[in-house]
């Protein structure tokens, strides 16, 4: 695999700035849920990083779990076909707080499918954190009740985000160049 730079439009979001939004959201989920035991729970693959440094942000107790989903459409970017649950939660979650944590929301539809679900499970209450909201791709409506960052319509990569399974492990949040999204994307 080619070295990232080759893929790099531009940094769109450096290490100390995802470092400060993490701690200060860290904070305010932590006021939040003074006392309430939050559940949190990531949806992979993306979300990892975030979660992770979210968690040590996080002053309050609480308790992790994971959930992977796979959404099919027409193409990478399109996220507006069925969504499936490919690896489900290992905890119930009935009469908890619980806390979703989402690398990306596009479109609205996955995350919107991921609530519906879990809702069945009869929680005590759902909120979303989501490190990144790409709002102008809204098709679903997706209450977002902590959020990291609003980003333009481009296709980002690293800090969790893949391109074509590579790059997660990098400490920022990059654009992809155009051209290079069509290659591998």
């Amino acid at each position: 695999m080619q070295d990232y730079r080759d893929f790099l439009a531009e940094i769109l979001i450096s290490e100390d700035q995802l470092r400060r939004r993490v701690a200060e959201l860290g904070e305010e989920i932590s006021r939040d849920y003074q006392g309430l035991d939050p559940h949190l729970i990531c949806i992979l693959r993306g979300g990892v990083m975030f979660l992770v440094d979210l968690m040590r942000a996080l002053s309050v107790p609480h308790t992790v779990d994971f959930m992977a989903v796979a959404s099919y459409g027409a193409g990478a970017r399109d996220s507006s076909g069925q969504v499936r649950i490919t690896l489900d939660l290992t905890t119930g979650i009935e009469g908890r707080h619980v806390l979703l944590v989402e690398d990306i929301i596009d479109s609205g539809r996955t995350i919107a499918s991921v609530l519906e679900f879990l809702t069945t499970r009869r929680p005590k209450s759902l909120k979303v954190c989501a490190l990144l909201d790409k709002a102008e791709r809204r098709e679903a409506v997706v209450p977002i009740h902590y959020r990291g960052f609003t980003i333009p319509d481009r296709f980002v990569f690293g800090y969790g985000l893949d391109l074509d399974e590579y790059y997660r492990n990098l400490p920022f949040v990059g654009v992809a160049l155009p051209d290079k999204i069509l290659q591998h994307g």
